[in-house]
């Protein structure tokens, strides 16, 4: 399968039709984007069932900033509307092939109830007095 061209417009649909999307944050002027390309597109071609996205930094600026990217490429792993990966670097084909292993392996149930946990620790930390 080709990659997907992400963009602001179709961001969200993506994500939320497709369970298991790989996103690669990229930018031409960058070196190791363009040596993470080809590792990138030949995953792609062996996990068929999964979505590969890419996402120019410099054309979508804002989805960029939305995600905080600071450094390309970033991969980052969305599955089941929850980013479940995301570092900077171009990484070589062993190792994109074991994080796509382990996120395949994922139990999302405890994925989605950890979230939950951390947003309810969240709210509840707000508004109380700092420790003196």
């Amino acid at each position: 399968m080709s990659t997907v061209e992400l963009t602001k417009e179709n961001f969200d649909q993506v994500v939320s039709d497709n369970g298991f999307v790989l996103i690669d944050f990229w930018a031409s002027w960058c070196g190791p984007c363009r040596q993470f390309a080809p590792v990138y597109d030949s995953a792609s071609e062996r996990h068929p069932d999964l979505v590969f996205a890419k996402v120019d930094t410099e054309a979508q600026q804002e989805l960029a900033a939305a995600f905080e990217i600071r450094s390309i490429p970033t991969l980052m792993i969305v599955r089941d509307n929850v980013a479940v990966f995301s570092q900077p670097g171009a990484l070589p084909e062993a190792a994109l092939e074991d994080v796509i292993g382990q996120a395949r392996k994922l139990d999302m149930d405890e994925v989605r109830k950890s979230v939950e946990e951390q947003k309810r620790a969240a709210e509840a930390g707000q508004g109380q007095p700092e420790p003196q």
